[in-house]
């Protein structure tokens, strides 16, 4: 591994300083090292290995999302504006691993697996609601493909276990499409910080930043500790993202960051139950979404999902509400009140009282003892077998609250950038779709942050590789050959479809 750091006194020097080892920094470090190679980047993370947190494959979904089956982003069947933004910044980032690959840059087959992604809903007000959002959605030109049934001999077919052993008198829908994805974003962040390593960058793994101090003459003095050693360390930059998880808030309060005033996070954890059977896992290819109960957050939605992690093949179904002050899986209880400031103390208040729904709903989930949660499991799988199945812990998220007109605190679901007013440090706040929107995020960033280089010459780069980036409409035609090219580069078009 290539040091290109030119020493000043005990202090590095470095053009790009990324504060994460997750997809956010890898995908962002990948893009200004192609596009800027004689720039020099140094990724500084935490822990002693890449993706340990929220792009660890056991620590979220790796759905790929595109919108087809997640409706929570749909709670009107007639609005399908959200579901389709979603399915065109997922094609961005489709457009854009097409791009590494084809340049020999990434193996697809190392994270990237196609697995139906299916809706399923077991009551007469489910039923009508997904008729009318299949309704809507197909026709959309992102959406092409979905089908939609109510026959359970069919449904079967899609998805045996979600049938086996359930009676027939209920009603029952389901929607599918054959072209979703599952990802193991945590093998696809050490590829794309592989492509920083290979071009002469810098990973610094054990290393924890503690404190962001901008210099007079604008760049960043980076300053932390480094575990394994017990030494510090200290890295001057000209612009540095804090791609840092739950952690990021804290770190952009220490830098002193005037866009993040009053902005604060709630920890929300999650629990999956596992199947790594293998006669149990072969049966069941797809995604299968549902409905979040009665009053239950979006990011309660149960799924039963197929994982592809380091080649086999295994089940997840969740997520269950867990509940810590971390900030992340392997962070610290005191993490959450490291965040506490006075003009945030209302705004998290506001927030709470406004979404009392959640706040029983968690405490109701967290009072769930193994076999009630299993008792949601078998309300997708019916014959499933408790001795089959373990509850693991996933990661830990920040939900980020904001002050809204009135400076009072609104939950916000997604993901928001924050930048500050020279451009000169940037950090990415909030929780799911982030891992699947990385490449459009990041986009958005290097256009707001390095306005200059992205005119001169950096976007006419991105429109080889992102053609669809600035694209403001899509036709039919334009998704379908963008899909299909994109299915070809990532080798998407063989993956053997056993339920047609």
């Amino acid at each position: 591994m290539t040091q290109r750091w030119r020493r000043a006194g005990n202090v590095e020097e470095a053009d790009i300083v990324l504060i994460g080892g997750g997809i956010m920094s890898a995908t962002l470090g990948a893009m200004i090292t192609l596009l800027q190679p004689d720039w020099r980047i140094v990724l500084v993370e935490k822990s002693n290995s890449l993706a340990s947190e929220s792009s660890d494959p056991w620590n979220n979904a790796g759905t790929g999302h595109s919108g087809f089956s997640e409706l929570n982003y749909m709670p009107d069947p007639t609005d399908g504006s959200k579901p389709a933004e979603i399915a065109r910044q997922f094609l961005i980032t489709r457009q854009w691993w097409a791009y590494l690959a084809e340049s020999g840059l990434l193996d697809p087959r190392e994270y990237l697996h196609t697995s139906p992604h299916m809706d399923v809903v077991f009551d007469r007000r489910g039923v009508d609601y997904l008729r009318q959002r299949y309704q809507t959605l197909i026709t959309d030109p992102f959406f092409a493909g979905l089908e939609y049934s109510e026959d359970p001999a069919r449904i079967a077919t899609w998805a045996p276990l979600i049938m086996e052993g359930r009676s027939e008198d209920g009603p029952i829908a389901a929607t599918r499409h054959r072209h979703g994805t599952d990802v193991d974003f945590g093998a696809l962040t050490r590829a794309l910080t592989s492509i920083i390593t290979d071009r002469g960058g810098t990973v610094l793994l054990g290393h924890e930043v503690s404190s962001l101090r901008q210099q007079p003459d604008g760049r960043w003095l980076v300053l932390g500790r480094n575990g394994s050693r017990g030494g510090r360390f200290a890295i001057r930059g000209r612009h540095v993202f804090v791609g840092a998880g739950g952690f990021a808030l804290h770190l952009l309060q220490r830098a002193r960051l005037p866009q993040v005033r009053g902005y604060a996070v709630l920890p929300v954890g999650a629990a999956f139950y596992r199947c790594s059977d293998p006669e149990v896992a072969a049966r069941h290819d797809a995604k299968v979404y549902g409905q979040a109960a009665i009053g239950a957050p979006p990011m309660s939605v149960p799924h039963l999902d197929k994982r592809i992690v380091d080649g086999q093949e295994h089940l997840l179904f969740g997520p269950y509400a867990t509940f810590s002050t971390k900030l992340l899986k392997h962070g610290k209880l005191t993490d959450f009140f490291t965040t506490l400031r006075w003009h945030n103390l209302h705004v998290i208040a506001a927030a709470g009282l406004q979404n009392l729904p959640l706040v029983r709903y968690l405490i109701t989930e967290l009072a769930a003892g193994p076999r009630k949660k299993f008792a949601q499991l078998q309300r997708f799988y019916p014959s499933a077998a408790f001795e089959q199945w373990e509850l693991i812990l996933a990661g830990q998220r920040a939900q980020l609250v904001t002050p809204d007109k009135n400076n009072m605190g609104v939950l916000r679901q997604g993901t928001e950038v924050v930048t500050s007013a020279d451009h000169s440090i940037s950090g990415l706040l909030g929780a799911s779709p982030g891992a699947s929107t990385a490449v459009p995020i990041m986009l958005n960033l290097l256009r707001e942050c390095f306005p200059d280089r992205w005119q001169s010459s950096w976007k006419n780069t991105i429109a080889t590789a992102v053609p669809g980036f600035e694209r403001t409409t899509w036709e039919a035609d334009d998704v379908s050959d963008s899909l299909e090219r994109t299915a070809s580069a990532l080798d998407l078009t063989n993956t053997p479809d056993r339920h047609p």
